[in-house]
């Protein structure tokens, strides 16, 4: 087995941390390299990712087209995609050199006109907001498998993963989906009307998005990271990806614990 760790130097700005965890390593005989972009994750087969979620969702996909596991060491604020905490670094190691359980997430791919990009939490498609734009609500229709779900009037719409059910669209009202649930979920972002509701759907099926107003753009974010505009000439398509992550898990992880753990914190 070869182990890739991977850190943000500028959030985790502890030396000491690496060497710990390269001396952890060396007494169990692994092969290890150190990655600090993720853009050079490579021929490795599994990723310590040490940091908070955002340092998971940088190398989510890296890691899914490559097969790479991926186990996450929390460094971060809250640490929800993580398995252990800061103080168990050397119970992390013990874990992939012993027997443990292995969860699938699914990523979002989203085609914008020719244009691929991927998601593990969601996608955002969001009015734009400059000194040149409209500050008016967006005008957009959601079409689930060639059916119309609605025509929203709002400040963007949410397409979440059950992994990205706890994060943004979370904020936005979305219902928590559980990490073994074969759907998708999308949740407008204040809607200006009394019936628009986050929405539950297959993950087999393919949603198509269209901007219904030529004065206004959409902002896309994949994961919080800018990817672009989209207008009225737009084809967009969001489904499930053919890649999924693969997350090292300890075999007694309970998802219901962690939502309690992590977000009831005052």
């Amino acid at each position: 087995m070869k182990v890739g760790i991977y850190y943000l130097k500028k959030q985790l700005n502890q030396d000491s941390v690496v060497k710990k965890l390269c001396t952890l390593l060396d007494e169990k005989g692994l092969n290890y390299v150190v990655f600090d972009d993720y853009k050079n994750i490579a021929d490795i087969d599994v990723l310590m990712s040490l940091g908070g979620d955002g340092t998971i969702l940088r190398a989510a996909k890296t890691c899914a087209i490559n097969g790479i596991k991926v186990i996450g060491v929390n460094f971060g604020r809250l640490g929800f995609l993580t398995e252990f905490e800061s103080e168990n670094l050397s119970e992390a190691v013990e874990l992939i050199c012993g027997d443990y359980h292995i969860e699938k997430r699914d990523l979002l791919e989203i085609t914008i006109n020719n244009n691929k990009y991927y998601a593990l939490n969601e996608v955002v498609f969001q009015r734009e907001c400059s000194i040149s734009s409209d500050s008016q609500a967006a005008k957009i229709t959601a079409i689930i498998d060639g059916k119309a779900v609605d025509n929203y009037s709002a400040d963007g719409l949410i397409v979440s993963t059950p992994t990205g059910s706890t994060a943004y669209s979370l904020s936005a009202g979305g219902s928590i989906l559980t990490p073994d649930l074969q759907a998708f979920m999308l949740t407008p972002i204040c809607p200006h009307s009394l019936h628009s509701r986050p929405v539950v759907y297959s993950n087999n099926s393919i949603l198509t998005i269209k901007l219904n107003d030529i004065e206004n753009k959409l902002v896309v974010f994949c994961d919080g990271k800018q990817r672009g505009f989209v207008d009225t000439d737009s084809n967009i398509q969001v489904k499930r990806s053919a890649y999924c992550v693969e997350f090292i898990k300890r075999e007694k992880s309970d998802f219901f614990d962690k939502l309690i753990h992590k977000l009831n914190r005052w």
